[in-house]
Formats: structure tokens, sequence, C-alpha cells
């Protein structure tokens, strides 16, 4: 398929068109009501649950996800859905523990957090290796997505389509902030979910059922639950190294928490947090699904699969008809927008706010949001060159993601953790850990571009599994953080005053009385911990 019907074009062009007049609306909106750095960065912080929710779900699920997860579906079952299934519970974490002390301290971001709560060297750092990490996995990763949806769909260059897009999202995510970001992302989940929702069932309906599919591809697919000796996906690193994964992109991440930052208060922030980890469900029904009905599908000898990134392209193209097609591409573009929509008004925040601001501390508002746009431009640059270096980390998008953030992510997660939860932890540790992570992780991402050259120990270092590689930097950056601080002097108290569960004072964040605490939330959390439950267990070796 390389060309859409009219009535496909006709809701491609409706779509844009709904999302711009949104975008516009929204962006004269808020110029009129707040014209402020916390109205552009953090939408007035007077946004409800159902939006914070909504825009939760719709940044995290770009194009990579609707083509990579279908794509390692594919290749190796329904296992990669772990990452999703396991942020539903993260999201609950963020939500119930991390949640009351980012908005207690009144910060516009997480560096700026790690500033109050240790100091700005580590406020320099994450600053730093969110941009660099923005650009090795949510920027590239999202436009080289695009660039194949483009490609295979739509009959438009690689290129040409990864431009224009990413051109179009910058326009009025540049002019309307935050609160433009997250009206399109209410807009793009209802059109993202509708989509991947179209393709599971007529990839299921034309394969013959559900049943049809298990009996296809066997129970080793259609488990969750890998053995220890799988190289992608072993249960040991679902359970301990993917968890680690999660506290830093869910819950210390400035691209994710941003939205709960914009909360009107702390009950809308986590009532946003218990509904985006509900929708953190769909994704393994809606996005995995489809690649395990392909391989079946090609398994009959009812499609050709080429590869694996291919399954949602030739999904699309082979089985659905004039008017499917346009809603499913739509919700393609939605995906891709809303994440790059997000991490360009994330990447604007993080240089504005972290980096220029330190150095030009009397800059006016039209200077800092100029200053953002050069620098989300240089980004967009940046990303496009890194593109054709991915095939050498992993050729499943999906996985690539992943295993670079195993990288980066441990130390980050270490100091922004064991802060939170014990005072005694400080400056010191914090920077040691941090650049610690820093060296072991760059060592591993360049081991693994040269694995090929190597030998012996540096080649088994190279091929730890990313989510093993996760748990032992995790492991080794929180010895150096405590080893440090206990070996410095103790933090001022004074200075760490609601920054931690030992100085959070009366206002206790977990108190089971007060504005704190409601039933429908505490009963909406063990809906969302059973909903996970109830899907590990079916899809585990005790049903297939």
């Amino acid at each position: 398929m390389s060309q859409l019907s009219a009535v496909d074009w006709g809701l491609v062009v409706l779509y844009f068109m709904t999302v711009f007049g949104v975008a516009m609306w929204v962006t004269l909106r808020e110029r009129t009501a707040d014209a402020s750095s916390s109205g552009y960065f953090l939408a007035g912080r007077n946004v409800g649950w159902f939006v914070i929710g909504a825009s939760l779900f719709a940044s995290n699920i770009g194009s990579e996800h609707l083509v990579g997860l279908a794509g390692t579906g594919a290749a190796s079952g329904v296992a990669v859905g772990q990452f999703e299934i396991l942020a539903s519970l993260i999201l609950l974490v963020l939500g119930w523990v991390f949640v009351p002390f980012y908005l207690r301290s009144g910060v516009f971001t997480m560096p700026e957090f790690l500033e109050r709560r240790y100091s700005s060297a580590a406020r320099w750092y994450l600053a730093v290796i969110s941009i660099v990490g923005y650009v090795l996995t949510k920027i590239s990763v999202t436009i080289a997505a695009g660039g194949i949806v483009f490609e295979s769909l739509m009959g438009i260059d690689f290129w040409t389509g990864a431009v224009v897009v990413v051109v179009a999202t910058g326009v009025y995510t540049v002019f309307g902030g935050l609160r433009a970001v997250l009206y399109t992302d209410l807009l793009q989940m209802f059109v993202l979910v509708g989509g991947a929702v179209a393709v599971t069932v007529i990839g299921l309906g034309e394969l013959g059922g559900w049943n049809e599919m298990t009996a296809v591809a066997g129970p080793e697919f259609m488990s969750l639950w890998k053995p220890l000796s799988d190289p992608a996906f072993p249960w040991t690193g679902i359970l301990l190294g993917a968890p680690i994964l999660g506290v830093w992109y869910w819950c210390t991440d400035q691209f994710i928490v941003q939205r709960v930052l914009s909360a009107a208060d702390q009950n809308n922030a986590r009532r946003g947090t218990i509904f985006g980890g509900i929708l953190k469900v769909l994704p393994l029904f809606i996005f995995v699904i489809p690649g395990v009905v392909a391989y079946a599908l090609a398994e009959r000898g009812r499609i050709e699969l080429g590869q694996p990134d291919a399954a949602l392209p030739t999904l699309i193209g082979a089985l659905l008809p004039a008017g499917a097609r346009g809603l499913v591409v739509a919700g393609l573009l939605a995906a891709l927008m809303s994440s790059l929509s997000s991490v360009f008004n994330s990447c604007s925040t993080l240089f504005t706010c972290d980096i220029y601001l330190k150095l030009r501390p009397d800059a006016s508002e039209k200077r800092q949001v100029r200053v953002g746009q050069i620098a989300t431009a240089v980004l967009v640059g940046l990303g496009l060159l890194w593109i054709p270096m991915m095939q050498f980390i992993s050729g499943q998008l999906y996985q690539y993601l992943q295993s670079v953030q195993a990288y980066i992510s441990p130390p980050v997660a270490a100091v922004f953790l064991l802060g939170i939860l014990w005072r005694r932890v400080n400056a010191k540790g914090a920077i040691a850990s941090l650049i610690t992570g820093f060296v072991l992780g760059a060592a591993r991402l360049i081991a693994e571009l040269g694995k090929d050259h190597l030998s012996g120990a540096l080649l088994g270092y190279a091929e730890i599994n990313f989510l093993h590689f996760a748990l032992l930097l995790f492991v080794i950056c929180s010895v150096v953080l405590v080893g440090v601080s206990l070996a410095s002097p103790e933090p001022d108290e004074e200075k760490l005053t609601g920054l931690t569960f030992a100085t959070a004072g009366e206002e206790k964040p977990l108190t089971t009385s007060g504005a704190h605490w409601r039933q429908r939330d505490v009963i909406a959390t063990l809906v969302v911990v059973g909903l996970v439950a109830a899907v590990w267990l079916y899809f585990s070796p005790v049903f297939h």
C-alpha cells in the first residue's frame, strides 16, 4: 500500500485541521488568561485529572509504540508488553509517593528539584543528561517511526514526511506552551486508541478470533514470562530491572512529570496518575496483539511479513478498508505528534529554566521563549543525525528505546528515590553516584556499538541483558550514593524541609486522613493493581 483513498486523505486532513483548531483555541485563550512563565511552561498549574491522565498516556504512546510494540510482538510475542503493564504500577508510585514532594516544592523542572534536594551540580547534570537522552531516544526514535509510517502507508518520502510533521508539531508547541500540548494530547488519545482498536478488531476477525491467534502463535508467544535464559526479556530482568527504568521514566523524567506539575492540586495530580495507570493496561491488547496477529497471519500464508517492524504497516495495507485506513493513519500521526509536542515542550522548559536562566537570570520572557525555540530546532537536527546509528544497537525500535534508557536511568532513579526516602544522603554522594552511573553507562553504550570488535570480559560487558545491566548499575550507584554520603557531613536538615519523608513536617504525604487521602482514590488504585495481577496471570504458562 503506497497511497490512501480519497476518504482516507479526507480523514487525515480533518484530523490535522482539528488538532490545529484545538491548539489555536488553547493558544489564544492562554495568551489572554495567563502570559506568565507558569502559564507557558506549566499551563497555569490548574489542570484537572482527566486531562493529566490522558496526556500521560498520549505523550508516552509515540509512533515508536505503534510500530515498535507491534514489531516486537511479531518477532517474539507478548513479553514486550511487560513494560506497559509495569507502567501502570509505577504510575501509582508517582502519584502516591513522588507527587506530594514535587508539588509542595513548587518546582518547574526535575533538575530544579534535585538542586533543592542536593546541589546545583546535580541540577546541571540532570538537565544536560535529559536533553542528551531526548536526542538518543525520544526525538530520534519518534521521528524514525514516523518516517516509516509516511513511507509505507502514505507514499511520501521518509525524510519529507518526518520533517513535515516535526515542523507542524513544533509550530503549535512553541506558541501554545504546555496547555496546547495537554489539550491536543487529550484529543489525540481518542484518535490513537480508536485507530489501534480498529486494527486489532479487524485483524482478529480476519484471522478467525482470539482462540485461533493463540493456537497459531503457541504458548511461548502468548506468555509475558520468559525464562532466565531469554536474551531480551528474562523474568528476572522484568521484575528487578524494568521497574528501575520505570521509576526513572515515569517518576523523575521531565517529559512525563511536567504533566503532574501542572495539576491544580495533589488530588488532581494523583487521580491523573491513577487514570493513566488504567490506560496503560491497554497497549498490550491494542499495540502488541496486532503484532502477534500479523505473525499468525503470516504463518497461515495470508500475508507476507518481510521484517518484524513492518507488522503494523503490513496489517493496515492488507486488511483495512478505505476509511478505516484513514482512521489508523490519523492515529499514527496522533501518536507521533503527541510525543513530539511533549518532548519539544519539555526540552524548551529544561533548557530555558535549568541552563539558560542559570547563565542569564535576568532574561526577559520573550528572550526565554526565543532561546527555547532555537534549542528545540537544534535538538531535532541532532535527532535526525542520530537515526542511522540506531541500527547498531537494535533493529527493533522499541527494544532500542528501552536499552538506551537502561544506560542512563539507574543513577537518576537512585538519587531521586533514595533522596526522598532517606534524608542522610547528601550532595557529594549524589554527584559521585551520577558520575559513576554516567561513566559505566557510557562505557556500555560504546561497547555495544563496537561489540563486533570485542572479546573476553569486554564482550561479556557489552552483551549483558539490558534489564540485568539496569539492575546492576542501580545497585552500584546506590552503594556509591550511600557510601560517599556516610563518609561526608550530613546535609542541612532545614534545607531539606518538605523534600524527604523524615522532614515532611506535619503535612505527611501518605497520611490516612484529611485532604491527601480519598477513599475512591484507594479503590481506583486497588482496581489498577487487580487489573495488572489479572493480566499477569492470564498471560502466564498457567493459561498457555
